[in-house]
């Protein structure tokens, strides 16, 4: 089976203007793995409402449990995944610094640890692609891409995050990002 042209991991995913309508409208998803098999990734700018302790049972440390709980994408909302970022990372699974993991005992040993510098971003559900699924979206340029960095994924304004990244492009995305979200208020 033949992968991708070109692995989109670590890099941003944005929706177009094409998506209108459907769940990932107006999304930024970061790629945390693109590959023969298929694509999985994460949406950064869509909160669930909750705290992580609302969604995890057990005795969670008070730090973990009052974080800020995000849709990762609508598939499987009640699996976890959780990016890590950490110094001492530097061949971490997603990007230098950057790592992907789905393990609530690493996620909880994580919790009790200090590092300076280590951030952290919990997810309910993923955004996953079957095998050239997101090469044909890719063709039919339903995303805009947009190199990742660590300051944008830890983003303090997630909603926000896909009209500054936008902005940031220039030019027709910049017309892009102002546009409102129903075209017909306009």
């Amino acid at each position: 089976m033949e992968g991708p042209k070109t692995s989109l991991r670590g890099q941003f995913l944005l929706d177009g203007g094409n998506l209108a309508g459907s769940w990932f409208q107006r999304t930024v998803v970061l790629i945390c793995q693109h590959n023969a098999e298929g694509a999985f990734g994460l949406v950064l700018n869509r909160p669930a409402g909750a705290q992580v302790g609302d969604a995890l049972e057990g005795d969670l440390p008070e730090d973990l449990k009052g974080m800020p709980l995000l849709f990762g994408g609508p598939v499987q909302t009640g699996a976890l995944s959780f990016l890590r970022s950490d110094p001492f990372l530097p061949d971490a699974s997603i990007m230098p610094n950057l790592e992907l993991g789905h393990s609530l005992e690493e996620l909880l040993e994580l919790a009790g640890d200090f590092s300076t510098g280590r951030q952290l971003k919990v997810f309910a559900g993923y955004a996953g692609w079957s095998p050239g699924q997101l090469d044909s979206e890719m063709e039919r340029e339903a995303w805009i891409t947009h190199p990742a960095t660590l300051e944008l994924v830890f983003d303090s304004d997630p909603s926000t995050l896909w009209q500054r990244i936008l902005r940031s492009k220039g030019g027709l995305f910049r017309l892009l990002a102002e546009a409102p979200e129903d075209p017909l208020s306009n």
